[in-house]
């Protein structure tokens, strides 16, 4: 149990580490264009990415794919860029709704699929210098793999929580919500991407 409970802390304080804040900034993107009535598709939307970085968790622990982490310390904030652009398109061009676009959810799935992948090399780093000679990867990779889990869910709440909060006790619409988010997280995604080139 003590074994469980290093590898699932180690994943759960990974994502939620605001040293790491790139993680939190995609899941928050992700999040924002739903609301607490639409969690079931979020619900859908999320698990797509976490399938994409439990793949790349899980052939990257194992050496199967090696690529550089500057490479991947710069496709992070790539997904989060196109992540928010995404949004701002869905809110800003309401003729692209209602199957037409966005909102019929294919492309979202993708993407996130898509990020998933990214992000899991991303994760991968820690727990590949954590594992050394570790006889079998499988109960690590499972246990890291539900603390990053959970973590992602704690987030996705507090974003819809804050939706709620803004739809109860403000006038702000929740085009507004998305718009002023999106932009944030962008400027901010910008920003480490030029530090990290």
């Amino acid at each position: 149990m003590d074994e469980f409970w290093l590898w699932f802390s180690t994943g759960f304080q990974h994502i939620l580490d605001l040293n790491g804040y790139d993680h939190i900034l995609y899941v928050m993107v992700l999040s924002v264009l739903f609301s607490i009535k639409e969690w079931k598709q979020l619900l859908v939307l999320t698990t797509a990415f976490t399938i994409g970085h439990c793949l790349t968790l899980a052939v990257s622990a194992l050496n199967v794919i090696q690529i550089r982490q500057s490479i991947i310390e710069i496709l992070i904030p790539v997904t989060i860029i196109i992540t928010c652009l995404v949004n701002l398109v869905e809110v800003l061009l309401p003729s692209l709704k209602n199957g037409e676009g966005l909102k019929n959810y294919y492309l979202n799935y993708s993407l996130a699929l898509l990020f998933g992948l990214v992000h899991g090399l991303g994760f991968s780093y820690l727990l590949k210098s954590m594992l050394g000679k570790e006889a079998t990867i499988v109960f690590p990779l499972l246990s890291f793999n539900l603390g990053l889990e959970i973590g992602q869910f704690i987030i996705i709440c507090i974003v819809l929580l804050f939706s709620v909060f803004l739809a109860r006790f403000t006038k702000i619409q929740k085009r507004i919500e998305v718009i002023c988010i999106s932009v944030l997280v962008l400027g901010t995604a910008l920003l480490l991407l030029v530090q990290r080139i």
